[in-house]
């Protein structure tokens, strides 16, 4: 259905775009960090989940629906980074008691997937980009252009996949050296907070 130098290209294109540290990759490595790798991974597949919507929502049309409303757009858009700097706010102020030797903030990976998963599908950024990104690589003379787009979504989360895996494993690593430290365990929660802040501020800042 789609011939080897456009898949080769665009896995080569792709795998650029997901190993260049963005807003996934600082999300998912500010929580594997706190939280240990298994908070990390599964913040990763959260993201995944959430760019196997923005792929349902590109074959469907209802990402341009999105980038022609300059209203629902900005609903979107407030409404993710509303809830990124929530997260924030609350790890900054976040009182648990965290073991030296160790122990991580308590929060579950389940949670983590789902906290995940809704920051990345209200991300219209990422809606946009699937909706002009996909469509450049579909050819319609090799068949049906939903199966190419499907073909080329499941690509991009699995290699997106991978890569925060990859960066959740050795930010997981890290942080458990550093959480040894009393003094990086009082100030882990307000980088981690400090962080999702930033990318919810930079993602309301954003123009269509």
């Amino acid at each position: 259905m789609i011939d080897h130098t456009t898949l080769i290209t665009y896995i080569l294109i792709v795998l650029g775009f997901v190993f260049i540290p963005g807003p996934a990759t600082l999300l998912t490595m500010a929580r594997a960090a706190s939280s240990g790798t298994r908070v990390g991974i599964a913040t990763g597949a959260g993201i995944a989940a959430g760019d196997v919507v923005h792929t349902t929502m590109a074959i469907v049309g209802l990402s341009a629906i999105i980038a022609t409303s300059a209203l629902l757009f900005s609903v979107v858009k407030y409404a993710g980074a509303g809830f990124l700097i929530y997260l924030g706010i609350r790890s900054m102020l976040d009182k648990t008691p965290i073991e030296v030797n160790g122990g991580a903030p308590a929060i579950s990976a389940a949670r983590a997937f789902r906290q995940a998963v809704l920051t990345e599908v209200l991300n219209p950024k990422t809606a946009l980009f699937f909706l002009a990104f996909l469509p450049q690589f579909v050819r319609p003379e090799h068949g049906s252009t939903t199966l190419q787009l499907a073909l080329f979504g499941a690509v991009f989360v699995l290699l997106g996949l991978l890569s925060t895996v990859v960066f959740a494993v050795g930010a997981g690593r890290l942080g458990n050296l550093l959480r040894r430290h009393p003094a990086v365990v009082k100030w882990q929660d307000k980088v981690v907070g400090t962080i999702y802040c930033a990318v919810g501020v930079r993602l309301a800042l954003q123009e269509r």
